[in-house]
């Protein structure tokens, strides 16, 4: 409990200090491809057990879990829900730009996009998958500032087409390149998700050592309730847990394979 709450203030209270001195365009540029690269899996296998907390103001809480299997080689993966019971066996595969959704009940898939939410969650298709920023945003602005103890570089991105998942994105990254804050917003400014990863675990399997993240807290800023007279967002917490690097056969990423997992 302690350790939750520790995370919803780092999220709620985290403050920054801005200092005048931004990034040379070489520099940002850099530093924004290895964002994109530190989550990024090509060349092996990515396997994990995910944790997932919805927390509805007003309503409590609802928790479950998932298997997830990736090979971002061939931009594909596997979302096998284990909790709770009574969806045990549902189950997303993308391919490419594809995302199918099987349902065990009767045994269809149907189709579903990368800003689709997962299970009902504050939780997008889209978060399972690789960053793309250096690919699909243009850099608008850049400054060192402290992000609570952190020091990180805040970057200003725009979308480059109408194909993005959103037309401006904020983000904050700390100078080993790893993503501590996203902010989502509209064409017109409005903030419409916020995501925080305050710590990451370094992962050691099959002789690959890459950085993950403990845990993230994602909150719609959309949807919420007014409690005691003050705005309480939905928020979704994802912890990481049992990472693997390990090989998998191909048949993981087919819809036959969801057909039999369940």
């Amino acid at each position: 409990m302690k350790k939750k709450i520790l995370f919803t203030t780092f999220f709620i209270c985290s403050f920054t200090i801005a200092f005048t001195q931004a990034l040379s365009t070489n520099e940002a540029k850099t530093l924004l491809e290895k964002v994109d690269a530190s989550t990024n899996f090509s060349g092996y296998d990515f396997t994990a057990d995910y944790a997932i907390v919805q927390d509805v103001p007003g309503q409590g809480k609802s928790i479950m879990a998932a298997k997830i299997h990736r090979r971002d080689t061939i931009s594909a993966y596997t979302i096998l829900m284990t909790e709770p019971q009574k969806d045990k066996g549902k189950a997303y595969l993308q391919r490419d730009n594809t995302i199918w959704f099987f349902d065990p009940a009767d045994k269809k898939f149907t189709s579903t996009s990368a800003k689709d939410s997962f299970q009902n969650t504050n939780v997008q298709q889209k978060d399972f998958a690789p960053q793309t920023f250096s690919n699909d945003y243009s850099i608008a602005e850049t400054k060192k500032e402290k992000l609570g103890s952190l020091d990180v570089v805040y970057f200003y991105l725009k979308a480059k087409t109408n194909q993005s998942d959103y037309p401006i994105v904020k983000i904050w990254v700390s100078e080993d390149g790893l993503l501590r804050k996203k902010e989502e917003y509209s064409l017109s400014g409005q903030l419409l998700r916020s995501t925080a990863i305050p710590s990451y675990q370094k992962v050691r399997s099959n002789n690959i050592e890459r950085f993950l993240p403990v845990a993230m807290l994602i909150v719609d800023n959309l949807r919420g309730k007014k409690i005691d007279g003050k705005m309480d967002y939905e928020k979704t917490q994802v912890s990481i847990k049992n990472v693997s690097f390990e090989k998998l056969s191909d048949l993981v990423y087919t819809k036959q394979y969801l057909e039999l997992a369940h």
